[in-house]
């Protein structure tokens, strides 16, 4: 995906309408195999493969934004979000370290098997034993805070149709105009469905060095909402090499009071990303 215009649920998912990406384990003969699903709160080692039409694991994908894989993690509550790079080793098992507490968990698996005409994104569940500590759905937000960063979110999911977001970066007060480059843009936007965690995969409009697309501080995305409802947005941003991540809620019918809120930020999160950041 070397033009990033347009990235909508319709390319990410493989299929010629706007239907979500990541609610089936298996998809067009691909399938997301984890070696356990039932896992322990703490950082963990998750391992799985992607098996193919043939049923061996997959070992030959061509890389989209770097990577061959990019793996989704987040509670279904829509907390914990995470996005790791797993590595690979010749048999084609994938491993990744997570930070994992209590409570049902969606791992999607956003790949694009060799030879296939498309990317897919694979979903599946685990389950993290202890206390549950279900967290209520943060309110409407247009502005997020991350420590003296703040991002404003511009535009509306519109239901069944394209539409431009515009995320603006902030430091503490001024406009960031030297974003750096993560996963071949300048920022790296996610957006699930609330209720059934449906993936909306998103990459901005132009990347960088084209001679045309600023670092900063407006990062504009082309998104498509497969229906109405409420979105958990995740705008993942690399500035001083280190990879931040607002958070977002939004809903597509339009609201006169839209109150801020803050995005998460904890040391995991912020170190996590940072080990992929360079890339």
């Amino acid at each position: 995906m070397t033009n990033h215009s347009g990235h909508d649920m319709t390319s990410h998912s493989g299929h010629g309408g706007a239907r979500p990406g990541g609610l089936s384990v298996s998809e067009n003969g691909y399938t997301l195999e984890f070696d356990s699903t039932i896992l322990s709160a703490g950082v963990q080692t998750v391992t799985f493969r992607i098996t193919g039409p043939d049923g061996q694991p997959v070992t030959a994908f061509t890389p989209e934004h770097g990577k061959e894989l990019h793996l989704i993690v987040v509670r279904r509550d829509t907390t914990g979000f995470q996005h790791v790079h797993p590595v690979r080793d010749e048999k084609g098992t994938w491993s990744v370290d997570v930070t994992l507490v209590p409570g049902d968990w969606r791992f999607f698996a956003d790949i694009h098997p060799a030879g296939h005409e498309g990317t897919l994104t694979l979903g599946i569940d685990a389950s993290v034993a202890g206390q549950y500590d279900p967290q209520p759905l943060p309110e409407d937000t247009r502005t997020a805070h991350i420590g003296e960063y703040s991002v404003t979110l511009g535009g509306e999911l519109e239901p069944g149709g394209a539409s431009d977001l515009t995320l603006t970066v902030n430091r503490n007060g001024q406009p960031v105009t030297d974003l750096q480059p993560y996963l071949s843009a300048y920022g790296h936007l996610v957006a699930l469905r609330v209720g059934d965690l449906g993936y909306l995969h998103v990459h901005p409009e132009g990347e960088p060095g084209d001679g045309t697309t600023e670092p900063g501080p407006e990062i504009t995305f082309m998104a498509t909402a497969p229906s109405g409802g409420t979105y958990r947005l995740y705008l993942d941003f690399q500035h001083g090499d280190v990879v931040r991540t607002a958070e977002f809620t939004v809903r597509t019918t339009t609201a006169t009071h839209r109150p801020d809120a803050a995005a998460q930020d904890t040391p995991e999160h912020a170190n996590h990303h940072g080990h992929h950041g360079h890339h």
